[in-house]
């Protein structure tokens, strides 16, 4: 039997490869060259230069390419295309198109050409003879393998690796060849590869190149990249060069795969092909490649200039004739780099010339974006009387770069000017180009002009509006202006949905530059509550300048101790200063004087206390630290814990995973009540204290709902202590069920009761919980706490 993936055969000469390490002697190879010439040679040498005479043969004859797949083309060779103007665009074919998302192309393409001059066959593999089962002697071995062949596409790894396991008694390399083989021509090609991985395993294997070629390229064709490479990867370590269609299907599978990490993968592997395989790569290929590296998003295209202009030259080098589209995706990638390389455009604009090409609208476009990045007036007003000679509608973008163009040399008026131009002509600015000048005149300190765009640019109903709210406010900033910045400010959180940690750095370093320190704390801890805002190394060091420069000691030892926790990388300048002010005050930070908790803090306490609140003592009782532990997969601790960050703020000293208070011996009354021998109690005088805000902050902390509505309270402690809670809330109207499990007692309010409970713990519960915990709303995602 021998296994071919062509529907057609071009009878290539065969040259014998027993000479060849590693390759099994039963198996053989196209060549192109002819068998006399290689007959009368080798036979009049000695072994060693014969072997060396066939391995130079190989490196400089390449395979014969059978029915390769068909892909995308961007050029053509022959001349009679050369008038094509469509570009990139997948053939039709069913296993070999790639496909890629043309809802986000940065570049656009034409439509398709076909290229009749791509008529270089790629051989699939080397050929591959198996015995029949009818020519092997013995009956009981025709029907096992019979058997596995029928049995081993049925099941999973699993039982197949159990079922080959069975079998290694009997079985040897060529058995399982044919059962590889078979599970091939019935396009079973998962379970070739497994019986393929198990066959390794075993101590008669012998590594096969013609097989292992045959299941890459089915595996590729199937575009299993990770398969396909796995056996790529063991050619080479073996020594040997994979096949000219090897190469090829594997960079396909890469380019057709919806993971862009992959592109990067693509390249090594095409670039392994052209130095290590000596391969010339399919027209078709180098127009895959090409448009793969044009798909991405623009800021990822920017880096990929580098292969670009490697495709580009393995193309010249080949003697293709280089479609016009190429040269523009060219100078388009050239266009986006951060520094523009004005000889290379120009190179590559002269050069479409020479090929008749006219540049086009986006060529046009592109070398706008290029002058806009230097400024280059000259160049820009050329290229835009270019334009007007071939369209008569300017693209919105082209304005944004003549404003930018303009901006660069410093004129921002002329700028306005062209914002104003465009609005004329095309009835309206787009949203770029109202972010494009204000970022000018804001950049110019142009306040009144900046203004005025800005409140035009609220009242035109356009969305994105936060990139020009922040020029606005760095413009505020710049000129000490902190009124106008915090009322821009208040005006970005209204206008603007998704809040903004750059937003808030910016106020916070106006708040500390104006010297409202108190402000700028409040902002700073609701930054921190916000799980979308939070803090970074910005926030933490301009507050602790704030600090430094009034002379807030204490905060400033705290903030430095919560920017070592976070590993945030503190200021020079803020070094020597800190250090004073730790050294000269060592023993007040160690002993700091701290405030009474207010009445809303000492419930709130108490709630979370029978909640699960723990409590640290030292060894003589006489200082006492809080510890609040947070379920991190529970949405309510999430935000419980933002809110209890709020809320205690001036106690606490740690905000990682866990909330943990100063030592204290104010807290000597909460752990004598709660934690008398460092267990969790229930005080005697509990009836006197479960007030709705503490029963609220209970629920918040300890408490579950279960999906049929009931709430489930958890508390820790004595049978009489939880007596005694039950009667309480007997008084309210609450009847309770309880249940033990274990050291923990279940409180159970059902039904009505529930109902009853909320609208009693209602007014106390933190805004963003009330959806996730009324008892009127079934969510099933809430986990209990232990």
């Amino acid at each position: 039997m021998q296994l071919s993936t062509s529907s057609r055969e071009l009878s290539p000469f065969i040259f014998p490869l027993s000479s060849i390490p590693s390759l099994d002697k039963s198996y053989t190879a196209p060549m192109r060259t002819t068998p006399s010439l290689l007959r009368s040679l080798s036979t009049s040498l000695p072994n060693h230069h014969r072997r060396i005479l066939i391995q130079r043969t190989f490196s400089l004859f390449k395979p014969h390419l059978v029915n390769p797949p068909r892909i995308s083309l961007f050029c053509t060779r022959s001349a009679e295309q050369s008038s094509v103007s469509n570009f990139v665009e997948l053939l039709a074919d069913e296993n070999e198109d790639l496909e890629f998302d043309k809802d986000n192309e940065p570049f656009t393409f034409d439509a398709s050409f076909r290229s009749n001059d791509d008529s270089k066959n790629l051989n699939l593999s080397p050929s591959l003879d198996v015995k029949e089962l009818d020519e092997l002697p013995e009956q009981w071995r025709r029907s096992k393998l019979a058997w596995l062949c029928k049995e081993l596409p049925a099941h999973k790894a699993p039982t197949l690796i159990r079922i080959l396991n069975a079998q290694r008694k009997w079985v040897n390399q060529e058995d399982m060849t044919y059962v590889t083989v078979h599970c091939m021509r019935i396009r079973e090609n998962e379970t070739g590869f497994r019986v393929y991985k198990w066959m390794m395993q075993q101590h008669w294997f012998r590594f096969d190149f013609s097989l292992a070629t045959k299941l890459a390229d089915y595996m590729g064709k199937e575009r299993k990249y990770l398969k396909c490479r796995e056996i790529f990867d063991d050619i080479i370590n073996h020594g040997l060069i994979p096949t000219e269609y090897t190469f090829h299907i594997l960079i396909i599978s890469y380019l057709s795969s919806s993971n862009r990490g992959l592109l990067d993968e693509a390249f090594t592997i095409y670039n392994r092909m052209i130095q290590l395989g000596g391969y010339s790569p399919r027209l078709s290929l180098h127009n895959s490649l090409f448009k793969a590296l044009l798909t991405q998003p623009e800021d990822s295209s920017k880096h990929y200039l580098h292969q670009a202009e490697f495709v580009f030259h393995q193309m010249v080098t080949s003697g293709f004739k280089i479609h016009k589209d190429f040269y523009s995706g060219l100078i388009w990638l050239h266009s986006h780099q951060d520094k523009i390389d004005k000889e290379r455009i120009a190179s590559l604009r002269s050069e479409m010339e020479l090929s008749g090409f006219d540049e086009s609208k986006e060529v046009l476009i592109s070398v706008l974006r290029a002058c806009s990045k230097e400024g280059n007036v000259k160049e820009a007003e050329k290229t835009w009387k270019k334009l007007l000679e071939i369209t008569p509608t300017i693209p919105s973008q082209a304005f944004v770069y003549k404003m930018e163009v303009y901006a660069r040399i410093g004129d921002h008026m002329k700028s306005f000017d062209i914002f104003k131009g465009m609005q004329e002509q095309l009835g309206s600015a787009s949203t770029s180009a109202f972010h494009k000048i204000i970022e000018i005149l804001c950049k110019s300190n142009a306040t009144e002009l900046s203004e005025s765009v800005m409140q035009e640019f609220i009242e035109s109903g356009k969305k994105s509006l936060l990139p020009s709210f922040l020029n606005l406010m760095n413009m505020y900033l710049t000129l000490g202006k902190h009124d106008k910045l915090e009322h821009t400010f208040f005006q970005s959180l209204e206008k603007c949905h998704n809040p903004n940690r750059t937003l808030y750095n910016i106020y916070l370093k106006s708040l500390v530059n104006f010297g409202n320190l108190q402000k700028a704390e409040e902002t700073l801890r609701e930054m921190q509550s916000q799980e979308t805002v939070g803090v970074d190394t910005e926030s933490c060091n301009i507050i602790l300048r704030g600090y430094l420069d009034g002379r807030e000691n204490i905060k400033a030892e705290k903030i430095h101790t919560l920017m070592k926790e976070k590993k945030f990388h503190i200021e020079p300048d803020l070094y020597e200063n800190l250090e004073r002010v730790i050294k000269s005050n060592q023993e007040a930070i160690k002993n700091p004087e701290i405030k009474k908790l207010s009445k809303e803090q000492r419930e709130g306490l108490v709630g979370l206390l029978l909640g699960g609140l723990q409590i640290e003592s030292d060894e003589k009782r006489k200082n006492h630290t809080l510890v609040f532990k947070f379920n991190e997969d529970s949405i309510v601790h999430k935000v419980l814990k933002r809110h209890i960050s709020y809320e205690y703020h001036e106690w606490l000293t740690s905000l990682n995973d866990q909330l943990t208070t100063i030592p204290h011996s104010y807290f000597g009354f909460y752990a004598d009540q709660f934690w008398p021998q460092g267990q969790p109690a229930i005080p005697k005088l509990i009836h006197r204290w479960l007030s709705p805000r503490v029963l609220a902050y209970w629920y918040m902390y300890g408490g579950y709902k279960t999906s049929n509505g009931d709430i489930l309270l958890k508390v820790k402690g004595s049978e009489d202590g939880v007596d005694r809670i039950v009667k309480t809330l007997e008084k309210m109207s609450l009847t309770c069920k309880v249940k033990r499990k274990g050291r923990v007692f279940w409180i159970g309010l059902l039904g009505r009761n529930a109902e009853w409970f909320w609208k009693l713990v209602d007014p106390y519960i933190v805004r963003d919980l009330k959806n996730d915990l009324n008892p009127g709303n079934i969510v099933t995602d809430l986990k209990e706490v232990c």
